[in-house]
């Protein structure tokens, strides 16, 4: 198990309320695969650095969860194939 933290930009356009309940049905897969999610932080809408499909705006979710490697893959492949997201990063904190 190594940590991870996942950074998700959604369209400006999709309500709010139902980003927490989405991001649940995704990540139920890293706790059905025994890993762990620390924390859920909805930023909500910022401005963008540069325009992603013609939006200048996008809700940003931070997550930090445990897990292992395959299915940190296997999340971000999910949210990608989702039309709402716009762009995801994954990384490992503090990997040597």
């Amino acid at each position: 198990m190594r940590a991870y933290e996942l950074m998700v930009i959604f369209n400006p356009t999709v309500d709010e309320r139902t980003i927490g309940p989405s991001m649940d049905k995704v990540l139920a897969k890293v706790t059905e695969a025994d890993g762990t999610i620390e924390n859920v932080d909805i930023w909500g809408k910022r401005r963008l650095a540069y325009e992603i499909q013609n939006f200048s705006d996008g809700i940003y979710v931070v997550v930090n969860m445990t897990t292992t490697p395959d299915m940190a893959k296997e999340v971000d492949r999910v949210l990608n194939l989702n039309e709402t997201v716009m762009r995801t990063k994954l990384l490992r904190p503090n990997a040597k």
